[in-house]
């Protein structure tokens, strides 16, 4: 079982990487093996809704967004990671997620996230935590995936990455965070071996409210 662990901040090792490393570190304890994706500091420009994803399964922007995408199909649980800027997601991070999401919706099959376990993680200096949280696990109800919690909002503050090692609360909660992840994923696959799978839903109406 993999987890893929994606770092939206525009610094490679800072914050919110200091934050994705100790929750790497307790699934790696439980033989979760992981990755953590870099989006890097490349502008990433947020969707357009051309639809030109539908049935490709891939964004017709070809960068880091589809750089990810093997890697989220190999994963069996995501942990996304970003900064907290102007008490939200940050600009790249919401393009990236946006896209990432958006494509895999339209594409041929939902299988890239869907049923998969998902968590967000939120770095701040002082606030704006609990809103870029909720915009974070926006994306992981609409897709159908288990939202991993702990005992606190999954979130740490500090301006530097020492500074957020010092936040006792917040690094017990990332180490509580990836326990949880781990057990989750483990309960999954007993539930594979023992032949449960999820039953298949009718289709479902689009509508506007209209009609």
């Amino acid at each position: 079982m993999k987890v893929l662990l994606v770092n939206g901040s525009p610094h490679k090792e800072g914050c919110t990487y200091t934050a994705l490393a100790e929750v790497e570190k307790s699934l790696n304890e439980e033989n979760i093996d992981t990755e953590i994706f870099w989006i890097g500091i490349k502008q990433v420009g947020g969707c357009i809704s051309c639809g030109s994803c539908r049935g490709a399964g891939e964004c017709i922007y070809d960068d880091v967004v589809n750089e990810c995408r093997p890697k989220a199909m190999g994963a069996d649980g995501f942990i996304f990671g970003t900064p907290v800027h102007y008490a939200s997601v940050s600009g790249s991070m919401t393009g990236f997620m946006d896209r990432l999401f958006y494509s895999d919706l339209l594409g041929p099959e939902k299988s890239t996230f869907t049923f998969k376990p998902a968590a967000a993680v939120v770095s701040a200096r002082r606030a704006g935590t609990t809103a870029t949280f909720d915009q974070m696990i926006k994306y992981f109800t609409i897709n159908q995936m288990p939202v991993v919690s702990a005992s606190y909002w999954n979130m740490v503050h500090g301006a530097k990455p020492e500074e957020v090692l010092q936040d006792a609360e917040g690094m017990f909660t990332m180490r509580e965070l990836g326990k949880n992840m781990a057990y989750l994923l483990q309960c999954l696959e007993a539930g594979k071996k023992a032949g449960i799978r999820h039953t298949v839903m009718e289709e479902k109406p689009f509508t506007n409210f209209i009609r």
